[in-house]
């Protein structure tokens, strides 16, 4: 894993969570390099996560131009790696 500063883009997800689970593997796949934040093993990072989006929903995803998904499909987080040219 790398630090946030390392990478482009930071996911927070958890284990348990199906959407994260696939967008985790989406990004893995793709090649993209990121910052994983597991919430299971940082609990408090989940304050960092509602910060950035004002909700509770995971997967959270931040982009390097500031904008962030929530709950984003396979199609949402393709198009914004297109739009920022990291694919």
């Amino acid at each position: 894993m790398t630090s946030p500063a390392d990478s482009a883009i930071t996911m927070f997800g958890a284990d348990w969570c199906r959407d994260c689970i696939r967008t985790k593997k989406q990004l893995d796949e793709l090649g993209v390099e990121y910052t994983y934040v597991d919430l299971v093993a940082d609990p408090s990072a989940a304050d960092v996560a509602k910060e950035i989006s004002g909700r509770t929903n995971i997967p959270v995803v931040l982009y390097p131009d500031s904008s962030h998904h929530v709950e984003p499909s396979n199609a949402d987080v393709e198009a914004k790696l297109r739009e920022l040219s990291l694919i």
